[in-house]
């Protein structure tokens, strides 16, 4: 959040695990942030499912980091 307000364009990428927490703390805030949803979990993925993962995940960040919206 300090980012955009700089300015500074920012996304977080969090897995899909996690959806609902990220619903909470944005109403909580008042802060609709850029997310990034990835499949979750992620900490049992071998190194080439985590570079398949990351090598899709490359060009929705990048919209939403040039500002539009990825669902």
């Amino acid at each position: 959040m300090n980012f955009d307000a700089l300015g500074i364009p920012g996304i977080s990428v969090v897995t899909t695990g996690f959806a609902d927490a990220v619903a909470t703390q944005s109403r909580a805030l008042g802060f609709e942030p850029a997310v990034l949803f990835v499949p979750h979990p992620i900490q049992n993925r071998t190194a080439e499912e985590l570079k398949k993962l990351a090598d899709e995940a490359v060009e929705p960040a990048l919209t939403l980091l040039t500002g539009g919206r990825f669902s």
